[in-house]
């Protein structure tokens, strides 16, 4: 497309679109991870109300939706405003939401599993491998690139840090995590393959997650807290400590048949049983995170919180180790686990009713269509703008 037609094209549009189009970043893609895991955590709840799984089918369908408008409205931005689109790269917060791409993705094809099975079969097997492997390559890309311009290109200080530098290295886990539902479809052969990838993608993406989790109790131990704008981000440690624990289980459940069909039948039980405790000790792990974001999240309601797009991260983090917590209460059939599990689903559910809702309208008001990349000589910018 040629600037001409670029030029063209920005006439034809009402002037709102065109704004909201100029101002749209990726952070709006934590709201496709957000409603996607809520559908997928309600459709595991552990009491079998009525119900429930057409709810979670609806959110799943909404999503897929908002996932395509996202991408399409992103995709606009970058041509019909390249030159502006591209300031990302260089920004310290928001470069760090191309990882909420990706993982937004994997929610959408883990429901091609859940629920598109019963709708459309095979065919909704064969959507959810293709989409796997262009997620698997969105999050590849991700947990390189973004690193590489972090030590490059990007301006980044300890006391600015926050957990949103989580993002760009934990979608590979996510999509390890996907591997993990999609593994029983497939043919042997292929099954052993997107299961050893998938070990590959949790480990390129948790032992950095970890490293960064002790990092950032330092840079809260010397700075202590952010500012109230970045509450949200408390909540984010919980998302590489929750789809860590939960790849461990899902791929240790899959191991048996899968190294079995290969020819590797003793390492089947092996890896189930690390799958177990790994997955155990990491909810644990996941159990002292969660409790200091509970006691911030009282503290910044003390100081006022403002609502931004960022209280999306009050979602996908907690919703993933809500549903690791139902697994692991599933492979060790521990009431208590459920119990928590069940809890965890009921409060996530509450987080996403309020955050949709105020999400809504501020869209509505167009208040929220603000990209910080334009914003010029401001720190503070870098600081807040609008993160998980």
């Amino acid at each position: 497309m040629t600037a001409a037609t670029v030029t063209n094209t920005t006439f034809l549009l009402p002037p709102r679109l065109l704004e909201t189009i100029r101002q749209f970043t990726p952070n709006w893609f934590t709201a496709t991870m957000g409603t996607g895991i809520v559908a997928l955590a309600v459709n595991q709840f552990p009491l079998p109300i009525p119900g429930l799984h057409a709810i979670g089918q609806a959110l799943w369908l909404a999503n897929i939706l908002l996932f395509t408008l996202s991408s399409a409205l992103y995709a606009a931005r970058w041509v019909l405003f390249p030159g502006e689109a591209r300031r990302i790269f260089g920004h310290s917060v928001m470069s760090m939401f191309f990882g909420a791409i990706p993982m937004g993705l994997a929610t959408i094809l883990n429901g091609f599993l859940a629920f598109g099975i019963p709708l459309w079969g095979q065919n909704a097997i064969e959507v959810a491998r293709a989409l796997w492997w262009i997620d698997a390559s969105m999050a590849v890309v991700c947990g390189v690139a973004v690193p590489f311009l972090m030590f490059t290109r990007q301006d980044h200080a300890m006391e600015k840090m926050t957990a949103i530098w989580l993002l760009p290295v934990v979608a590979a886990e996510v999509t390890a995590a996907s591997g993990g539902l999609l593994v029983p479809h497939l043919a042997d052969g292929e099954s052993f393959r997107v299961l050893m990838l998938s070990y590959v993608l949790w480990a390129f993406s948790v032992p950095i997650a970890l490293s960064l989790l002790v990092i950032l109790v330092l840079r809260l131990v010397l700075h202590k807290l952010p500012p109230p704008d970045m509450a949200a981000s408390a909540w984010l440690t919980l998302g590489p400590i929750g789809t860590g624990a939960l790849g461990l289980l899902l791929l240790g459940a899959d191991a048996p048949h899968a190294f079995a069909a290969a020819g590797l039948a003793q390492i089947g039980p092996v890896a189930a049983g690390i799958g177990v405790i790994g997955g155990a000790m990491l909810w644990g792990y996941g159990m002292w995170w969660l409790a200091l974001a509970a006691l911030m999240t009282v503290r910044y309601l003390r100081q006022g919180m403002k609502f931004n797009l960022g209280w999306w991260g009050f979602t996908f983090p907690l919703g993933v180790y809500s549903v690791a917590t139902l697994a692991l209460a599933r492979a060790t059939n521990l009431d208590f686990l459920f119990a928590i599990g069940g809890v965890l689903v009921a409060v996530l559910v509450g987080f996403w009713v309020v955050v949709t809702v105020r999400t809504l309208h501020g869209a509505w008001q167009g208040s929220l269509f603000v990209s910080p990349c334009l914003i010029k000589g401001s720190i503070r910018a870098d600081f807040e703008a609008d993160a998980v």
